[in-house]
């Protein structure tokens, strides 16, 4: 099993190596033209530049906060409502009218409010993770928690099990794989949220150097801050991919 992972991460390197280089030949020989499509090490010294002067760490993290606070405020909500909606018919007739109205709604339409009620803030920012990441994380949770085998439920009310202990004892750790995995899913969504919100309401950040780079033409700027976008989400995936072998480690 070990050689055959170390097998695919060869081909996988040696794969972006043969692409990189057919995209720097491309353009250094006039195939592209390097205003729409710069060279791979134009795109990298642009990266070493703003390293240097400190803009590049300071975008990224930037994003990178607006991302963690919008995604721990949805979570915060969404697993305890989320397990309350879908153990709950009760609590679903309440809340699905209001999930049903906000479910539709991309992160881009909550921009024009958030921006009345925050201006241009960190805390409009975060407003828009959190709207654009409630609701399909209330999905995935809620999804979670209704997967969850109604012997052990049943099982459990007949020895005399309480409902807190029904909630803590049964149903949460039974849940909580697919709930992980719902997570992960809403964090890439937090990601493009915040990247919409920085488009156009913004002063720092990756989605704010992209629109920067493309109003002076700075196309390296531009494909730096989407490569940059790439490898920040899947940093983020596996520490992600961490918490979940440890919080269901049980689970191997």
């Amino acid at each position: 099993m070990g050689t055959g992972i170390v097998s695919r991460l060869v081909i996988g390197f040696a794969t972006l190596i043969i692409i990189l280089a057919v995209w720097e030949a491309a353009v250094k020989m006039g195939f592209i033209e390097a205003l729409f499509l710069p060279a791979p090490s134009d795109i990298w010294h642009r990266a070493v530049d703003m390293t240097g002067d400190g803009s590049l760490i300071a975008n990224i993290f930037a994003s990178t906060r607006r991302v963690m606070v919008g995604f721990l405020l949805a979570t915060i909500v969404a697993v305890p409502l989320g397990i309350a909606m879908g153990s709950s018919p009760l609590c679903m007739a309440i809340f699905n009218p209001l999930l049903s109205f906000l479910r539709p709604l991309p992160s881009m339409s909550w921009v024009p409010l958030s921006l009345l009620w925050f201006g241009i803030s960190e805390s409009q920012k975060y407003s828009i993770v959190f709207m654009g990441s409630l609701a399909p994380a209330l999905l995935y949770i809620i999804d979670s928690t209704r997967n969850v085998d109604p012997l052990l439920i049943r099982a459990a009310k007949n020895l005399g099990a309480k409902r807190h202990n029904i909630m803590f004892g049964i149903i949460l750790p039974a849940a909580l794989p697919q709930i992980i995995t719902g997570l992960k899913v809403m964090l890439g969504i937090a990601w493009t949220c915040v990247i919409s919100a920085e488009l156009i309401a913004a002063r720092e950040g990756l989605g704010f150097m992209i629109m920067n780079g493309k109003e002076y033409f700075q196309t390296d700027t531009v494909v730096l801050g989407m490569v940059m976008i790439s490898i920040t989400v899947l940093l983020t995936d596996l520490v992600m991919r961490i918490i979940e072998r440890r919080l269901v480690s049980w689970q191997d």
